[in-house]
């Protein structure tokens, strides 16, 4: 299970291939349920009629943003990598991988500039004096960011399964260089 290098490329053995692979999936695949369920508790805090269901909704989303979205977000986009390195697809060969790791960075840059606001939201649901009224557009906030942040995390994923071939122009001269005889 260890990694080989050929000339400048970095491989992956099977088994590590695999098994990043498999980590890669769980990852981003939980980051999606995860963003679900704020997706989820966003609904509840702006259909409920009671303002303590919606001051529970958003005070819960920051600490669970900071143990669980965050967490995953990092590690997708990391293993994301890792696992694109170590494959033939390699990270700016194919369109389809740059997307995806253009993507996961945008929604990870997102998701950390979106931790203010996670720590207002909590701060402004503790607070007595919040009404419905002023805790309600954190709510519709948390949604159109989590609605955003899944179109984007499916897109990965089909892209993921479909994988449309196209390579980008570095993608062309890394193959010409190795299809020409004597490079």
């Amino acid at each position: 299970m260890t990694a080989t290098a050929t000339g400048a490329r970095f491989r992956l053995s099977q088994r590590l291939r695999k098994l990043v692979l498999t980590i890669h999936v769980v990852t981003t695949v939980g980051w999606l349920g995860a963003v679900l369920v704020f997706v989820a508790l966003a609904a509840i805090g702006l259909t409920s009629t009671e303002t303590q269901s919606l001051r529970s909704a958003l005070f819960i989303m920051e600490p669970l943003a900071w143990y669980v979205l965050v967490p995953l977000a990092a590690a997708s986009l990391v293993v994301g990598i890792i696992q694109s390195l170590g494959t033939p697809w390699g990270l700016i060969r194919q369109y389809w991988v740059t997307f995806k790791l253009l993507i996961t960075i945008f929604s990870t840059i997102v998701l950390i500039s979106y931790m203010t606001t996670f720590n207002q939201m909590s701060e402004a649901a503790l607070n007595p004096a919040s009404t419905a009224d002023q805790l309600r557009p954190f709510a519709g906030s948390v949604l159109l960011h989590g609605g955003l942040a899944l179109a984007g995390l499916v897109i990965s994923v089909v892209l993921s399964i479909y994988k449309p071939r196209a390579l980008t122009p570095y993608g062309h001269r890394r193959t010409e260089r190795t299809e020409t005889p004597g490079s």
